[in-house]
């Protein structure tokens, strides 16, 4: 038998969210998704071209660019960065994605 969730148990990733609106009102307005699925997390995806919003909100976090996870989807054409620290009490997952310019090619190093 499954235990509902109340909102109450989302209390965390809700908390982290509003402090980082306080914190960081400047910066790109990402997608964020919280779930009762994983109740300690936030997830937050920022969408351009290039990885300047990902980037913003990497530093703002002090998440280290060594910590930072690159792979391609999408048959090569989806460039995406992912990192995952702690912030207000919450998991945060930070990924970034940007489309490959036709005739580039994308391994995990960078650009081939």
């Amino acid at each position: 038998m499954s235990t509902i969730l109340t909102l109450d148990a989302l209390a965390a990733p809700l908390r982290a969210l509003r402090l980082l609106a306080v914190d960081f009102p400047d910066l790109p307005a990402p997608v964020v998704h919280v779930t009762a699925i994983y109740p300690d997390q936030v997830a937050l995806s920022l969408h351009d071209d290039g990885f300047a919003a990902f980037e913003a909100w990497r530093a703002a976090l002090g998440i280290a660019p060594d910590a930072v996870d690159f792979h391609v989807q999408c048959n090569s054409r989806t460039g995406v960065l992912n990192a995952h620290t702690r912030y207000g009490g919450a998991d945060i997952e930070l990924t970034g994605y940007t489309q490959v310019p036709d005739g580039a090619r994308l391994s995990g190093a960078g650009v081939a």
